[in-house]
C-alpha cells in the first residue's frame, strides 16, 4: 500500500463511532479489506452491534502461532466541545493526527491489519501461523476477550503483540487490574438518637482505615513492584437527620505475580471478615472486574526481538523495555496460557490515550506498521 492508502484506513477507523459498543461496524470494514486482499478471517458478532474478528494466515507448518492483537472499542467522548477538532472527524496538523482513538488504539490496530494485507500481498512465507485477533469491549469488561478466550482462541498462540499505545516502547510487563464493590448494611434511626442505630458509612470508614495498610507486606514483585491500590468510589445516606443503613464503595487494585489476583482477594475478605468479627458493622465484599498480570522475562528471546526491531524501525526516538500498571486484553488470555510470551508496543501517544485531543504522529503510524512487518518476518525467519 502507499502511505495514502494506510493512512486512509486509520482515517476510516476512527470515524466508526465505538465508544464502549458498535464494534461490529468496525469489523465490518475491517473483513471487507480483507475480502480485497484475499485475507481468510472470521467475525463473531454478539449482542446486536458487538463483534470480534479474528484473522489468520500462514502455512502452519510449524507450533509456532505469533498473534496480533487490538481492541475495535474506545472510551467516550464527555465533552465534545473542550476539543479543537470534531473528534470522530480526524485532523491532521503538524505531523498529528487528532480523534478519538487515534492513539488508543485504531492506529495499532490499523497497523496490524495493514501489516497482514502487506504480508500477504508481498506473498511472505510464514511457516507458522499469524493471527489478528481484534476484540470488542476492552476498555470495559472485556466481554469480547472473554468470549474468544472461553473458545481458546490464544491457548495455542506462542507469543503475543498488543498494538495499544506506548510511543514506541516495548512493554514486557503490565500489571492486573481488579475492581471491588463493598457494601456496609446498618441500622437506620433517627439522628437525634444515633447510639441506638449503626451508621453504615461508619462501617465502610472501618475498612477504609484498613485498607490503606492492607497490602504494606505484599512482595515487592520484580518487574512491577508494589501493589498499587485505591478506594475510588464512595456513596451512602439518604437524608441529613437519619443514620444510614446502608453504604457502599468501590476501588482497583493492581496485581502483581507476586501478590496476584486471588492474594489480593484473599487479603481484602480476611479484613472484612475481622471487622464483622469484631464490631457490629456489617460488610460484603462482591467482585466486579478481574483482570491478571501479565509478565514476560526482559531476557526471553521474544522480548529481545521486538526491541531491536523497534530500535531498528523508530528513527526519531531512543526506544527502551519497560512496564505499566495499566492492562491489556491480553490479561484475559493468558489466564489460559500462562507461557506465552507478551509484549505490548504500539505508536504514539500513550500520554494522551483517553484524553480530549487524543492524537497519535503520522511518522510513528508508519513505522509501527514496518515494525510489526518486521517482527514478523523475523519470528519466522
Amino acid at each position: 500500500m502507499q502511505k495514502d492508502e494506510q493512512l486512509q484506513i486509520l482515517k476510516d477507523l476512527i470515524q466508526i463511532q465505538t465508544p464502549n459498543g458498535n464494534e461490529l461496524a468496525v469489523s465490518e470494514y475491517i473483513g471487507k479489506l480483507f475480502d480485497r486482499y484475499h485475507v481468510p478471517y472470521k467475525i463473531d458478532r454478539f449482542d446486536d452491534n458487538r463483534a470480534n474478528l479474528v484473522a489468520e494466515i500462514g502455512e502452519g507448518k510449524t507450533d509456532q502461532v505469533l498473534a496480533f492483537e487490538g481492541h475495535q472499542d474506545t472510551v467516550a467522548v464527555s465533552d465534545p466541545d473542550k476539543w479543537e477538532h470534531q473528534p470522530f472527524e480526524p485532523f491532521i496538523t503538524d505531523g498529528k493526527l487528532y480523534g478519538r482513538g487515534s492513539a488508543d488504539m485504531k492506529s495499532g490496530l490499523a497497523a496490524e491489519v495493514i501489516s497482514l494485507i502487506e504480508l500477504v500481498a508481498d506473498k511472505v512465507p510464514i511457516k507458522g501461523k499469524i493471527r489478528l485477533i481484534a476484540t470488542a469491549g476492552e476498555e470495559y469488561g472485556t466481554p469480547g476477550a472473554n468470549r474468544l478466550a472461553a473458545n481458546g482462541i490464544a491457548k495455542d498462540v506462542s507469543a503475543m503483540v498488543v498494538g495499544e499505545p506506548t510511543s514506541g516502547q516495548v512493554v514486557y510487563a503490565h500489571s492486573g487490574s481488579l475492581n471491588y464493590q463493598i457494601k456496609s448494611y446498618g441500622k437506620a434511626v433517627h439522628s437525634s438518637i444515633p447510639e441506638k442505630g449503626i451508621n453504615a458509612i461508619v462501617g465502610l470508614s472501618k475498612y477504609i482505615d484498613a485498607e490503606a495498610g492492607l497490602f504494606d507486606q505484599a512482595p515487592k514483585d520484580p518487574f512491577l513492584g508494589t501493589v498499587k491500590h485505591s478506594v475510588t468510589l464512595i456513596k451512602g445516606g439518604e437524608q441529613v437527620n437519619i443514620i444510614p443503613d446502608y453504604a457502599e464503595l468501590a476501588g482497583n487494585i493492581r496485581p502483581t505475580l507476586s501478590f496476584d489476583n486471588d492474594h489480593v482477594i484473599q487479603t481484602i475478605k480476611t479484613a472484612i471478615d475481622k471487622i464483622n468479627n469484631e464490631t457490629d458493622y456489617h460488610l460484603e465484599f462482591s467482585l466486579i472486574h478481574n483482570f491478571h498480570p501479565v509478565e514476560t522475562d526482559p531476557k526471553n528471546q521474544f522480548v529481545q526481538l521486538a526491541e531491536n526491531v523497534a530500535s531498528d524501525k523508530y528513527q526519531d526516538r531512543n526506544v527502551k523495555l519497560t512496564t505499566i500498571n495499566g492492562a491489556t486484553d491480553a490479561s484475559v488470555f493468558i489466564k489460559n496460557n500462562p507461557d506465552m510470551a507478551v509484549v505490548v508496543l504500539g505508536p504514539d501517544a500513550w500520554k494522551v490515550a483517553h484524553q480530549t485531543n487524543e492524537y497519535t504522529t503520522l511518522d510513528s503510524f508508519y513505522e509501527t506498521i514496518q515494525v510489526y512487518q518486521a517482527i514478523a518476518k523475523r519470528y519466522f525467519g
